[in-house]
């Protein structure tokens, strides 16, 4: 298993959307600016061209333009990892155009659609890792289940170095952290992963993506930082007044884990656009006054000191 780790999966990882103008271009200036604010208030790594970013309506040369544009932009400062994955052959082509691109590691996101054997999972997952030299994180979500031995085999591909969960499997999750331990790093990216950081952290997960740090990265600092002191109090407040009421409105309409990332950000000034690829939909009114609320509360109670 790998021991050493040429790059630390800790703290918060920024997942930028792909910003698009009406006739649904990429707006690379918006996106740059998103990186921009996602770098300047302390996330620890920006994921390009992953659930967030619509990796799934992305072009070859749309994924060129943005993580062309994420590496100028963070200039060094944070990792920059690209997702890929779905058909067999396009993961391979992007993983290999995105070490060409300078990134510095990969998000390997599930196969398209198939249910597969975990053999048929294993030699997936295998197979891009074996395409690239890049440092691999394995995303488990939807069609991508592993099992502890299929993981196990993973976790001995060189480049093999972390593993991110959206499932929520706890039973599973504690399996493989006790039996892998320090030979993958773990990150929760289960939806709106501040409301379930406290049960993975006691696990030994060490990492979380937070998409509400694309419109409010200062509640998902303060809720890490509270989350690692200790204090009960202030987390709970911030569970009561800001995460909770924003997991409502998500789980109001499906889609909502992309278009409502873009409003929180029009609804603080970034200029990114409400303009999001089918089959998603763009956020209804209603839920956007709801979401407009919810951000000035946040401010009132955690003053932004990167404002």
């Amino acid at each position: 298993m790998n021991q050493e780790h040429t790059i630390s999966l800790a703290g918060i990882m920024g997942f930028p959307v792909t910003p698009f103008d009406n006739r649904e271009q990429v707006n690379e200036n918006a996106f740059q600016a998103n990186v921009r604010f996602l770098v300047s208030h302390g996330l620890d790594s920006i994921f390009v061209g992953a659930g967030s970013g619509e990796y799934q309506s992305l072009t070859v040369h749309e994924y060129t333009q943005l993580l062309t544009a994420a590496i100028s932009e963070t200039n060094g400062r944070v990792p920059v990892f690209a997702g890929a994955g779905g058909n067999i052959r396009d993961a391979v082509e992007r993983v290999q155009l995105a070490e060409k691109l300078g990134a510095d590691g990969l998000l390997l996101l599930p196969p398209y659609l198939i249910i597969p054997e975990q053999e048929g999972l294993f030699q997936y997952y295998q197979t891009i890792a074996g395409s690239t030299s890049l440092p691999v994180i394995v995303y488990q979500r939807d069609n991508a289940v592993f099992t502890l031995s299929t993981l196990e085999r993973l976790a001995q591909i060189p480049n093999v170095i972390g593993f991110k969960d959206g499932l929520g499997n706890f039973e599973l999750n504690l399996e493989f952290v006790q039996v892998i331990g320090k030979g993958l790093q773990w990150m929760n990216g289960m939806p709106l992963a501040e409301l379930t950081m406290p049960a993975y952290s006691a696990i030994g997960y060490r990492s979380y993506s937070s998409a509400i740090s694309n419109y409010i990265p200062h509640v998902s600092r303060k809720f890490y930082e509270c989350l690692l002191a200790g204090d009960d109090a202030m987390l709970q407040q911030i569970y009561r007044e800001i995460i909770l009421p924003i997991h409502r409105i998500r789980q109001q309409r499906k889609g909502y884990a992309v278009s409502l990332i873009k409003a929180g950000m029009e609804i603080v000034g970034l200029p990114v656009g409400l303009t999001v690829r089918t089959p998603l939909i763009p956020v209804e009114r209603a839920h956007y006054t709801q979401l407009e609320a919810i951000i000035q509360r946040s401010h009132e109670l955690i003053p932004n000191t990167h404002a």
